[in-house]
């Protein structure tokens, strides 16, 4: 039986990476994934940024074991010859089945829960503070009780989108529209869209929309070249504009991130209108509609306009706080060009993230995210089981001499600035003239 069975190269399965003609591995077994790619829960976009390699790590780390017999009818029939595992990917997909083993993966606590129950008591703080308070300090209250509602509430949609919360996948779907669309106004569908590829591709300059801040922010001075994202399919034009701007972006990032929340709901916008294929599209719309339903009509009760800005700002700029942690987590971390390569999956996610340590108390605040090494190696780990993984994910980058970076919240904020601070200098002393460039680079940029 072993002599019948076929095999290709590693160089022959390079050569099938492309929309309509795309193979992967999983533990040297050869699939056909070019029609599946399209109906992919997870979207074409993995796959294809993965397209012509070995991929077991990373189809390990996002599907639970029932998603092996799907498989079977993706099979080429060819192995693939000279198959090897890296002793750090042998070590990762023992943890992987030990943490099974322990139920790790099934085991969610009662966060989603206690999660949820806190929205609903922020959400009628802020009505209250609003319909039933006439002073500006209650206003200004509520205006912060609502920043943290959109915090709290996109951790739970982010939750959802990882793993299952809810008892049903129908009811996990609908807390993903009610807490991401409904709530905050920014679309799952988007999410999904973006976060996957930056799952797959962390910190690659050119694959990971996380990175892709052009005009305004830019962590390596590679993005002074022009880069062309293969994630949005257009350049990056590094001109006068952005030059200026990233010029100062140490200096801006604060005060840009207090106001990033807007580039969210115009990056939703941009895709549910697109002719991009949106998965629930329908259901998508609906529920930014609702957003925008409840929102306005909450900001009309306030008495003038002063205050409806104060309201507004006051409130996008406690929800700064998350869209910080975000950048926190990767911003000062090590990048490159290209996309991944499945082979050094493993070393590619302790090499683009940042670990925020603080005491098992701000969990909540920090939504679990700031174990994001513990998460990117565990996607579909339920935060509550992140700290626990953490010495083991810890000992094993000692093991095999891989970074593990945790840093303080503030001492993090100081990496991140002096990373933004170096590109600066640098975008300062560019002697090269930079293209011109049209202002929809700005509206058009990933935030």
């Amino acid at each position: 039986m072993e002599g019948k069975k076929k095999y290709i190269t590693a160089e022959e399965l390079k050569k099938h990476n492309k929309p309509g003609d795309l193979w992967i591995s999983i533990q040297g077994k050869v699939y056909n994934v070019s029609d599946w790619a399209k109906e992919h829960p997870g979207g074409e976009i993995p796959l294809l940024n993965l397209a012509g390699q070995d991929v077991t790590d990373a189809f390990i780390a996002y599907h639970p074991g029932t998603a092996w017999k799907y498989l079977d009818k993706l099979f080429t029939g060819y192995y693939l010859q000279d198959f090897q595992v890296s002793d750090v990917s042998k070590d990762y997909r023992r943890l992987v089945t030990e943490f099974s083993k322990m139920g790790m993966f099934e085991t969610k606590g009662h966060v989603t829960f206690c999660s949820l129950a806190s929205v609903a008591v922020m959400f009628a703080i802020v009505l209250y503070g609003i319909l039933r308070c006439d002073s500006v300090w209650a206003h200004l209250g509520a205006a912060m009780v609502l920043g943290m509602l959109w915090i709290q509430s996109t951790y739970v949609g982010h939750d959802s989108g990882h793993y299952q919360v809810m008892s049903s996948r129908g009811y996990n779907r609908l807390a993903q529209i009610i807490t991401g669309n409904c709530l905050t106004g920014i679309s799952i569908a988007w999410w999904k869209w973006t976060h996957n590829a930056h799952h797959i591709a962390c910190n690659s300059l050119d694959y990971d929309p996380d990175l892709q801040h052009i005009p305004f922010f830019a962590v390596s001075s590679r993005f002074f070249n022009s880069l062309t994202s293969c994630f949005y399919g257009r350049k990056l034009n590094f001109d006068p504009l952005a030059r200026f701007l990233i010029s100062y972006q140490h200096l801006t990032f604060y005060p840009v991130m207090c106001v990033a929340r807007v580039n969210l709901y115009l990056q939703t916008l941009l895709l549910l209108f697109s002719n991009r294929k949106v998965p629930d599209r329908a259901f998508n719309i609906m529920g930014i509609l609702v957003f925008w339903t409840w929102f306005p009509l909450l900001l009309s009760y306030l008495p003038n306009w002063p205050e409806r800005f104060m309201f507004v700002l006051t409130s996008f700029a406690v929800t700064s706080i998350q869209h910080i942690q975000f950048c926190l987590n990767h911003f000062s971390a090590n990048v490159y060009v290209g996309p991944p390569n499945g082979n050094d999956w493993f070393e590619k996610q302790t090499s683009g993230t940042l670990d925020i340590a603080c005491s098992s108390w701000m969990d909540w605040f920090f939504g679990g995210l700031q174990f994001q090494l513990e998460h990117h190696l565990f996607p579909r780990l339920p935060r509550c089981q992140l700290r626990k993984v953490s010495p083991v994910v810890k000992d094993l980058c000692k093991k095999h001499n891989l970074p593990y970076r945790s840093l303080s919240f503030w001492d993090a904020n100081v990496s991140t600035i002096k990373t933004l601070r170096t590109a600066a200098m640098q975008a300062r002393d560019v002697s090269n003239t930079a293209p011109k460039n049209l202002l929809w680079e700005a509206v058009n940029t990933h935030g």
